[in-house]
C-alpha cells in the first residue's frame, strides 16, 4: 500500500463534507476489523461491541465498503482480501493487545494493554501517549519500553521486573516484549475505555 496505515486509516475515519460530524473514530474502524477478523459480524453486534448507534455504524460498515475493507453478506460483514492485507499491518504494528489483570501497575477496574513493535525511540517521556489514552477516555496510563534487556518506565524504574516483579511477570507472559518495543497499558472503568485508551496512545506512536 503506497499510502501508509496511518494515514489510509484516517481518512476512512475522517469527516466527510458536507454532512454531520461522525460520532465514531479511528478506534472503531480498528475495532470494526479486529472483530470482522475473527468472524463475519451483523450490524447490530457490530454496533453494540463498538458502542455506537445505528447511524453511526452504518457510516462505518459503508465507509469500509467504499474503501474496499469489507463486503456483506446473509452472513454479516466480513473482511475482503485488501481488508485481511490492511488487518495484516494492524497485527504487525500491534502484534499483541490483551486485557491485564490487576496488579500494583494496573490498578483501575478494567486494565488494557498493546504491544507497540520497534516504537521505543519514539517515546521521549511518554506524557504525549498518556494524554492520548486520556483523551480517548481511559483514567490513567502506563507507558513501558523495552530497551537492554529490561522494561523501563521514565523516573519510575529502568528495571520494572526488579522493582514490581509480579506485574513484570505478567507483562512478560502475555506480551513477550523484545528490544526496542513498546507497551501501552491504559486503566479505565469499562473494557472498552481502556482498550479504547491503549489503542489511543499506541495509534499516536505509529508513523503519517
Amino acid at each position: 500500500m503506497a499510502v501508509s496505515l496511518k494515514k489510509f486509516i484516517q481518512q476512512i475515519a475522517g469527516k466527510k463534507a458536507p454532512g454531520p460530524s461522525t460520532s465514531f473514530t479511528v478506534f472503531h474502524i480498528f475495532y470494526a476489523l479486529e472483530l470482522m477478523s475473527e468472524a463475519p459480524l451483523g450490524r447490530n453486534k457490530l454496533a453494540k461491541k463498538l458502542n455506537i448507534g445505528d447511524g453511526a455504524v452504518r457510516t462505518v460498515i459503508g465507509r469500509l465498503k467504499e474503501a474496499g475493507l469489507i463486503e456483506t453478506s446473509k452472513e454479516g460483514c466480513s473482511l475482503t482480501k485488501k481488508g485481511l492485507e490492511v488487518w495484516e499491518q494492524f497485527e504487525q504494528a500491534f502484534p499483541k493487545r490483551v486485557e491485564i489483570s490487576r496488579s500494583e501497575l494496573s490498578e483501575s477496574d478494567y486494565n488494557f494493554a498493546f504491544l507497540v513493535k520497534n516504537s521505543s525511540d519514539k517515546i521521549r517521556s511518554g506524557i504525549d501517549q498518556r494524554d492520548a489514552a486520556i483523551i480517548a477516555g481511559a483514567r490513567k496510563a502506563l507507558v513501558i519500553v523495552f530497551k537492554g534487556g529490561h522494561m523501563r518506565i521514565e523516573s519510575v524504574s529502568d528495571n520494572v521486573e526488579k522493582k514490581y516483579p509480579k506485574a513484570a511477570g505478567q507483562i512478560s507472559k502475555l506480551l513477550m516484549p523484545q528490544e526496542n518495543d513498546a507497551i501501552i497499558i491504559a486503566g479505565a472503568e469499562t473494557a472498552l475505555k481502556a482498550k479504547r485508551g491503549a489503542f489511543a496512545a499506541s495509534w499516536s506512536l505509529l508513523s503519517v
